[in-house]
């Protein structure tokens, strides 16, 4: 087993290679980086980002299966891309192509870590529901916008698992993974969405839904529905974070929210967040 002092080890390398820039980032894959920059252009339209998409086949399919889903079927069913678009709207197609972007590069390189890569994806598909869901009582803020955040908000794991992979397979002590990636990713999330050059209303998401006291100004934020997601997902989970006070997280005042509503076990929000939930894992 991974032991501590071996732990500490990789953790001070990491920090190391964070600081001298020399942590190896994942890259977006092109048609996802192309049509994120396409989508922030105000001149863009539904045909020019079908045509970026309709190269990729697994991407197609992907658009048409939720253009034809419950949360967006019409009363006719749609089989081409541009009309999948239309229907989807530029900005959730966006978010689309990043969320199964992110999903391929969240794949063990071996089976020994199988497990860890599967559970930080499924907390952030978790998190981007629940984003989505509290976004649409925000006006100032989008829908789309927020899920996004969710998706990526722990994003940082992603070099920490692969390192640990790399290194020690199957001797990786669940514990000490825990540790790194609670300890290390909120840095390097930031720093990987830097690096693909995202919105700092985004960027700055992997270590502000980490800060209990985030609080810029009385304007929600992107971050503030992340950390508030974040949190109603451990508390529905049951750990430790079910009984915790959060009546001075000042995220959830801003939001009009009670710190002890549970919105993922309400009547109402619980059947949005399972059908955004849905459409996210494909």
């Amino acid at each position: 087993m991974l032991n501590a002092v071996r732990g500490a080890d990789l953790a001070q390398q990491i920090r190391e290679e964070i600081e001298n820039n020399q942590i190896q980032l994942p890259t977006l894959p092109e048609v996802a980086l192309r049509v994120r920059d396409a989508v922030e252009k105000d001149n863009t339209d539904a045909e020019s980002i079908a045509r970026m998409v309709g190269n990729d086949a697994a991407l197609s399919a992907r658009l048409l299966q939720v253009a034809n889903s419950p949360l967006y079927r019409g009363r006719v069913e749609i089989d081409s891309i541009q009309q999948s678009v239309t229907r989807l709207g530029l900005k959730m197609v966006r978010s689309l192509v990043v969320s199964l972007a992110m999903k391929q590069i969240f794949q063990a390189t071996s089976d020994a870590l199988d497990k860890q890569f599967r559970s930080v994806w499924d907390d952030s598909l978790q998190v981007a529901a629940i984003s989505r869901v509290l976004a649409n009582n925000v006006p100032t803020l989008e829908n789309e916008q927020a899920m996004l955040g969710g998706l990526i908000h722990n994003i940082g794991a992603l070099p920490i698992l692969t390192k640990l992979d790399e290194q020690f397979g199957y001797d990786a002590d669940p514990g000490l993974i825990v540790e790194l990636i609670e300890d290390l990713a909120p840095e390097i999330g930031a720093r990987i969405l830097r690096h693909w050059n995202f919105a700092e209303s985004l960027a700055n998401i992997p270590t502000a839904c980490q800060d209990m006291g985030f609080d810029p100004g009385p304007t929600p934020t992107y971050a503030d529905i992340v950390l508030v997601a974040r949190l109603q997902n451990l508390s529905a989970k049951g750990g430790p974070e079910a009984e915790a006070n959060w009546s001075n997280v000042p995220a959830f005042a801003k939001l009009g929210m009670e710190p002890e509503l549970l919105i993922v076990n309400m009547e109402g929000p619980a059947e949005q967040i399972a059908e955004v939930r849905s459409m996210l894992e494909g």
